[in-house]
């Protein structure tokens, strides 16, 4: 089967030259698209909170998934190599129209899926020494990392001033959480200052 992907981030944008540009494709091709997956979410947004993770669930060997460009598929090169590789794996074959790519099982599809896995893990590789080296030089200029020591303990003091009127509100059986909303404080908070102030 041939399945015809659509995804826009906000309903402001339209599915409509998506759609366009694969039924020039497959006219052009003599190619016939067997069902439409269109949706409206982030391409960062976690795969199995989209369409798209549980059409690929769903897939079988042979059949080709149909967009116009990589793009769709995810916004960021990690997300975009994982259902690539998970496409490979499951031979399925990614076409991208404006990439000009047929990913499947062949030769050619392995070497370029190395190559985006080599880039991927580059990647990943890059972040985590950028994030080691930030965290060693805030370090090496004094700056403690973390949650403060006391914290709690300071958010129970800041609230400390409210004791009668907590101990009055739940005695009129007004409920917890809407005494955080009175308060600007957390339900976390308010259950730490009941257990060790009333």
């Amino acid at each position: 089967m041939i399945y015809g992907y659509i995804r826009v981030s906000t309903d402001k944008q339209t599915t409509e030259n998506q759609a366009f540009e694969i039924n020039c494709f497959s006219k052009k091709n003599k190619i016939r698209v067997d069902k439409w997956i269109k949706e409206t979410i982030s391409g960062t947004s976690a795969l199995d909170k989209r369409k798209l993770g549980h059409l690929l669930k769903n897939m079988q060997p042979e059949d080709i998934l149909l967009t116009t460009e990589l793009s769709r598929l995810g916004r960021n090169l990690l997300q975009v190599m994982s259902i690539l590789n998970y496409c490979l794996n499951n031979d399925i074959q990614v076409w991208t129209i404006k990439d000009g790519y047929k990913l499947g099982s062949d030769i050619q599809s392995k070497v370029l899926a190395f190559a985006f896995g080599l880039s991927a893990e580059i990647e990943r590789n890059l972040i985590s020494q950028r994030t080691r080296e930030s965290l060693a030089r805030l370090k090496s200029e004094g700056k403690r990392l973390g949650r403060p020591n006391g914290h709690s303990l300071k958010s129970l003091e800041k609230w400390k001033n409210h004791q009668e009127r907590i101990h009055n509100l739940l005695k009129m059986g007004v409920p917890k959480r809407q005494i955080c909303i009175s308060l600007g404080i957390s339900e976390t908070t308010l259950y730490r200052f009941i257990q060790r102030q009333l």
